[in-house]
This record gives C-alpha cells, sequence and structure tokens, in this order.
C-alpha cells in the first residue's frame, strides 16, 4: 500500500494529543492537537436554562456550543466574526453540529437545571478542525461531568453521559479512501465526509459531498468502514484523556 504525503496509511490517523485542563477557569477543558491542527475546547456550567425552556416548561438542562476559528490560525489571516457583524455559516453549521453531537449522548433531565456550554477555539487549522472539535467537545464534557461529581452537586451514582461520541474526516483521494484528511488531502478529495459516531457504533450525523465528482454505494460504505476503525482508536484516547 503506497503512504500518503506525510508517510501515513490510507487508514491511519495523525497523531493525536489531549492536554486536559487546558483552560483552568472552564469547569472542564482540553486542548486537542491532531496533527498540525489545535483547538481549545471548553465546558462551563451555568446553574440556569435559556427563557425559552421556562416559557415552554421544558425540563432538564441544555446543552448548546460556540466554534471560532481565530485571526492566526490559518495561512492568510481571518478575520474575526465581530468584525463583519455577524457569524459567517460554516460557524454557525460546526457550532450547531458540536451541540447536536453533545446532546446526542448526554441525557439532559440528568444534566438537572443547568445549561453547558462548549467553547471550540481553533488555534491552528489543517484540516478536520470540526471533527477535532467534536473530539475533544465530549472530553471537555466529560471533564465537567467528573467536576461536578466531585464537588459534590451531581451525585456520583448520576452520571448524564449515556455513551462517547467523537469525528473524523474520510474522503477519496486519488482513487483512494483516507482516513483523517489534513488540509492538502481535504482540498484535493474527491469525495469528502465526516462520520459523527457513538462509542455503541451508531451515527450521530454523517456529512458526505461529491467535490465536482459522484460516488458510489461501494465507496460510501468504505467511507463509513475507515471512520469506524479510526474512531475506535479516537475512543481509546478519549478514555485516557477523561481519566487523567
Amino acid at each position: 500500500m503506497s503512504v500518503r504525503h506525510d508517510g501515513r496509511s490510507a487508514d491511519e490517523i495523525r497523531p493525536y494529543s489531549f492536554t486536559p485542563d487546558f483552560a483552568r477557569n472552564a469547569t472542564g477543558s482540553v486542548l486537542a492537537v491532531c496533527g498540525r491542527t489545535q483547538v481549545i475546547c471548553a465546558a462551563t456550567i451555568q446553574e440556569e436554562v435559556p427563557r425559552w425552556m421556562k416559557v415552554q416548561g421544558v425540563t432538564g438542562g441544555w446543552i448548546t456550543a460556540e466554534y471560532s476559528m481565530l485571526p492566526y490560525s490559518t495561512l492568510d489571516r481571518k478575520p474575526r466574526d465581530i468584525s463583519k457583524g455577524r457569524l459567517d455559516g460554516r460557524s454557525v453549521e460546526i457550532q450547531r453540529l458540536i451541540g447536536r453531537a453533545m446532546r446526542a449522548v448526554v441525557d439532559l433531565d440528568k444534566l438537572g437545571q443547568r445549561t453547558l456550554t462548549i467553547d471550540c477555539d481553533v488555534l491552528r487549522a489543517d484540516g478536520g478542525t470540526r471533527t477535532t472539535a467534536i473530539t475533544g467537545a465530549y472530553i471537555a464534557v466529560a471533564r465537567a461531568i467528573r467536576r461536578l461529581q466531585s464537588e459534590g452537586t451531581l451525585k456520583e451514582t448520576v452520571n448524564p453521559i449515556k455513551t462517547q461520541v467523537a469525528a473524523v474526516s474520510v474522503g477519496v483521494v486519488g482513487g483512494r479512501v483516507l482516513v483523517d484528511l489534513d488540509y492538502e488531502e481535504d482540498r484535493s478529495a474527491a469525495v469528502d465526509a465526516n462520520v459523527v459516531m457513538t462509542s455503541e457504533g451508531k451515527f450521530v450525523e454523517m456529512q458526505a459531498a461529491g467535490e465536482e465528482s459522484v460516488f458510489s454505494q461501494e465507496e460510501l460504505l468504505g467511507l463509513v468502514d475507515g471512520a469506524r476503525n479510526a474512531l475506535g482508536k479516537l475512543f481509546e484516547l478519549q478514555r485516557e484523556a477523561v481519566l487523567y
């Protein structure tokens, strides 16, 4: 099997590292590093829920997310959204995806009347910022829950987290299915996909699109298989980081 431009095999993820408690003022946080992509994920707990939940009589808590790329995270300076007076469409899409992924694996009733806000800030972007943000966000959330339990805010017997969740990119590049694409591979991919799954093997979301191309059912299944194998490794790394 021929190697990729960075020496990896087709089914090999980039080197990952997780540094817990990176943002000390957050309830739970981690610096998630995937190759040259770096994302700070921080979870903060507030002892209240959004007004719309109170008005509609919705029980339990809420989880929301914000995502941003710092101006120096890309080769060319990326203007802050505030300078444009609005979030760009990509940022809105990604932060909604992060929120959906976390709500899929957390029992909001067990969370209680609290809001858990996840901030994902990209320090450096080299492909896979959204998947790294989701994978790191789970660690931040899990560590925040552990802190609530250790402080007695949540009983140790009450664990709102139902299962793990992580994400990885996959694509068809040069006729081959590759996992965990970096920027160079992503921009030349004929098919690009982001797969969000739980550790139980269930899908939270899958985004797949042909870039000026089409793809077959066989290729789609190849993308799913590649993602599933890669995510198995990420789940192991997550567990280590949560217990660190």
